[in-house]
């Protein structure tokens, strides 16, 4: 099981990413926000920045994931990402009710990726050391 805690991971952030799309269209359907614009009513806007955001950061939070796994901190890395995953969803949730209290959530997705890079950088330093 814990060697899949990194996929299932990534399962969850793929999922993830799907909800904020179809928030996304939910939301242009609902407004009447017709594509490509991006702009119009607010609800729509926030919904857009949630995907947008999301989408950035699980830019810089999947290599972090798969290298710190890579380089021996699976259960680690899994748990990390699983902390990322909480806050992200955490993050959405407020931003598409709230704008100004999405802090919270984003803080506990940066702090799982913080702890990802961590453990990636110090993977990988540890293999280069050995040579």
């Amino acid at each position: 099981m814990i060697q899949n805690l990194p996929a299932l991971v990534t399962l969850l952030t793929v999922l993830l990413q799907f909800a904020t799309m179809w928030a996304v269209g939910h939301a242009r359907g609902k407004y009447r926000i017709e594509a490509p614009a991006v702009s119009g009513h607010p609800a729509f806007e926030r919904a857009y920045r949630v995907q947008m955001n999301t989408l950035e950061s699980t830019v810089m939070f999947l290599p972090a994931l798969w290298l710190a796994a890579h380089y021996g901190y699976v259960l680690w890395a899994g748990i990390a990402g699983l902390v990322w995953i909480v806050g992200r969803a955490w993050y959405a949730w407020a931003y598409l009710g709230d704008a100004s209290k999405r802090g919270p959530g984003y803080m506990v997705s940066m702090v799982g990726w913080a702890a990802l890079v961590v453990m990636s950088a110090l993977g990988l330093a540890r293999a280069l050391l050995a040579g």
